[in-house]
């Protein structure tokens, strides 16, 4: 892998911009510290969805509504984007910010625990060809069994920040002690995944550590 800090730089350059309004909603999420997707990751989760074309999409951590809007926008117009959100100033800024892009008739935003919701569409029986787990990271190995049975067969799962900063690498006393539990569950999280048979995955080194997850 090529290493130095001008290549990142370089692959964000060929990145194109979004909308005008999109960009301002990424603007003011970035001014505001909110945690939203790096365009890296931004541009692979485009890139995904146009070759899978998905129907039905769940998001698990809505944040400001960005990544929903980025979803709406990459897949066609039959495709609805379910979404997540346990904070409810982050709720109510996507649900202006959806307003806002147009999307409201494609994108459903729920306020409440993801645990929760989960096992209420695993208990109705719903299902998923594509989701994005960009949410707490700790609760990534809690979460999976639920989204294992609501993901089809061949559906995409993808998540996010699974290196959680580089620090995945390190011996478990190597990262600060408020860290550990998020660093054990998501080593975790990432062995289940690769090991466990429902699962073709690729971890990459793109944005935070992202992996690709393909239902067997």
């Amino acid at each position: 892998m090529l290493e130095g800090n001008r290549i990142p730089d370089y692959i964000d350059s060929l990145i194109p911009a979004n909308s005008r309004l999109i960009e301002e909603i990424r603007k003011e999420a970035v001014d505001m510290q909110m945690p939203i997707i790096r365009r890296d990751g931004e541009q692979l989760l485009r890139t995904i969805l146009r070759l899978r074309r998905p129907k039905r999409i769940l998001e698990i951590g809505t944040c400001v509504g960005y990544s929903a809007i980025i979803m709406a926008d990459s897949t066609d117009e039959d495709c609805h984007i379910y979404t997540v959100e346990i904070g409810k100033a982050d709720y109510d800024m996507a649900l202006a910010n959806v307003r806002r892009a147009g999307c409201s008739e494609r994108i459903t935003c729920y306020l409440g625990d993801a645990s929760d919701k989960l096992r209420e569409y695993a208990d109705a029986g719903a299902h998923f060809d594509f989701i994005f787990m960009d949410a707490a990271k700790g609760q990534y190995i809690n979460w999976l069994p639920y989204i294992t049975k609501l993901l089809d067969k061949g559906g995409v799962l993808l998540s996010d920040n699974i290196l959680h900063d580089g620090d995945i690498v390190e011996s478990r006393f190597a990262v600060e002690r408020r860290d550990r539990t998020t660093h054990a569950r998501l080593r975790e999280y990432l062995y289940e995944l690769t090991h466990s048979g429902d699962y073709v995955t690729s971890v990459l080194n793109a944005a935070d550590g992202m992996s690709i997850s393909v239902r067997t």
